[in-house]
């Protein structure tokens, strides 16, 4: 079975895949300082209810937060008996060309929400992921990484606001009744709602008129479905984006590598 691990800023997500069906998922904080063992105590609790921890003999991983490499590459050594497949490595294969000036700068998590697009919608896509950071990923008519854009993340913007404004409360992002509100929460509310869905609709039409093309909007990440409130801001949601491009990137290497 292969066990592909997604390691965010803020979460961790790991699912599990049978002949390449996902079994199951789980998530948790990404914390640089959880030893291999204890990865494997947590997971191994979470994974007997869908099958035996021991059939995990394949892992691939995508990762922004390098302090936690060591630790789940114990984790696959010690108890799955594997080596992982690290996206953006040197000996991690791409089914897609990555075309900007620094490719060993383009985050993990990008490359595989590129992939993974692709083989659902085809080429020019412009992926919007709402994780601590707000990212736009422009992808090529070829499924090409062509570049992108980042903005800040919407909790970070919601923290960072509450701590520099000590009588302002935080919030939690929904869509208010009007624009302009009414009380202090209400006046909180529309300005991140509103503010990020004219942040993301003036972003993605200034990347259309550059590509001189239409582009179709992907959204995911954790904050996707709150702004897919808006009519008309993505044409589709993808909550499992990476997690499906994580399996692709093992196929695609399992293929070339060993025929």
């Amino acid at each position: 079975m292969l066990l592909a691990i997604d390691v965010g800023n803020t979460n961790t997500v790991f699912a599990l895949f049978r002949d390449d069906v996902q079994i199951s998922s789980w998530r948790a904080a990404t914390q640089a300082s959880r030893t291999g063992d204890e990865y494997f105590a947590w997971l191994e609790s979470m994974v007997s209810a869908k099958a035996s921890i021991n059939e995990i003999n394949a892992v691939i991983v995508s990762s922004v937060v390098p302090k936690v490499r060591f630790n789940l590459l114990h984790l696959c050594e010690r108890y799955f008996k594997c080596v992982p497949l690290e996206v953006g490595s040197k000996n991690c294969l791409l089914p897609i060309e990555i075309k900007v000036d620094q490719k060993s700068q383009v985050g993990a998590d990008r490359i595989v929400n590129t992939v993974s697009a692709y083989d659902r919608y085809g080429g020019n896509l412009i992926v919007v992921d709402f994780g601590t950071a707000t990212t736009f990923d422009v992808v090529g008519e070829d499924g090409s990484y062509l570049g992108g854009v980042i903005a800040p993340g919407v909790d970070l913007s919601i923290k960072a606001l509450h701590q520099a404004a000590a009588a302002l409360p935080r919030i939690d992002v929904a869509q208010p009744s009007q624009i302009v509100g009414k009380n202090t929460l209400e006046c909180m509310q529309s300005g991140f709602f509103w503010g990020y869905i004219s942040l993301i609709e003036g972003i993605t039409k200034r990347i259309q008129t550059e590509q001189n093309k239409e582009m179709t909007l992907i959204g995911t990440g954790g904050y996707s479905l709150e702004f897919d409130q808006s009519p008309g801001l993505f044409a589709h949601v993808e909550m499992d984006l990476t997690i499906h491009g994580l399996r692709l990137i093992y196929d695609y290497n399992r293929k070339n590598t060993y025929g």
